[in-house]
């Protein structure tokens, strides 16, 4: 069942046009890679399927209800989370407090001048259980802006997964890391996101080859190619465009 479905989407910037006609689906419980070379649309794209900016034509479908045109946050709690390419925490409160943050509206918490955070115990204790998911109990207390980069995209991640969304977007999830930052950021990702929908743009290839199950190609702001990792690989025009004549 295709669960994110782009139609025919375009986005132009006075007379710009950052993403031009795209089209693909997502499939429920899959993994989707996006890829391109720097300048091809990609975050734009992800900036219209989360709502930070409104499409210039064309249509965009979370689980077959229309989200194009909704704010950002009105398309979070039909059930789509993101993260982005710069990290985006709260770096004078503590990690704890930054998570807990994420959980306050997918746990049914408003605004309350009368209520002490500190006293809600099954947030506090959700908190505690998607920090041990993330590897990230033992820096529990410290200021998020002290963390390492690589913690800091765990927490941002984190985060991003605490909303309760079924549908997640990450981009760029390992720029930046080292190898092994980064083959331990993959196996964190593929064990947080297990059960949900995921969209990723990244720009390690073997990141991209290794997790996801289908690959889209955006360059010049269009797809011209979407399929199975092997037939990205071996696919000429994927080679020329992004990849590099002979890549395998």
């Amino acid at each position: 069942m295709s669960l994110l479905r782009v139609e025919h989407v375009s986005r132009s910037f006075r007379g710009l046009i950052a993403v031009d006609d795209v089209s693909f689906t997502v499939e429920e419980g899959s993994i989707q890679g996006i890829i391109g070379p720097n300048g091809a649309g990609k975050t734009t794209l992800f900036n219209l399927m989360s709502g930070r900016f409104p499409v210039t034509s064309g249509t965009i479908e979370l689980d077959g209800r229309p989200i194009d045109g909704l704010a950002p946050h009105d398309i979070n709690r039909r059930g789509l989370s993101r993260s982005f390419q710069i990290t985006s925490i709260f770096p004078r409160m503590t990690v704890f407090e930054n998570v807990r943050c994420g959980l306050l509206w997918s746990r049914g918490y408003r605004y309350s001048f009368w209520h002490l955070l500190s006293a809600e115990r099954p947030l506090n204790e959700a908190a505690e259980r998607l920090l041990e998911d993330v590897n990230l109990q033992a820096r529990r207390d410290v200021p998020a802006g002290l963390l390492s980069y690589a913690e800091q995209r765990a927490l941002e991640i984190g985060i991003t997964i605490a909303s309760g969304a079924d549908t997640i977007l990450l981009d760029e999830p390992t720029a930046g890391m080292s190898r092994s930052e980064a083959n331990h950021a993959v196996a964190l990702i593929r064990r947080v996101t297990e059960g949900k929908t995921l969209v990723m743009v990244e720009h390690d290839m073997s990141v991209v080859f290794d997790i996801a199950e289908v690959v889209t190609v955006l360059v010049y702001g269009q797809v011209i190619a979407s399929d199975v990792p092997a037939a990205i690989r071996a696919n000429r025009a994927v080679q020329e465009a992004y990849l590099g004549t002979g890549a395998s």
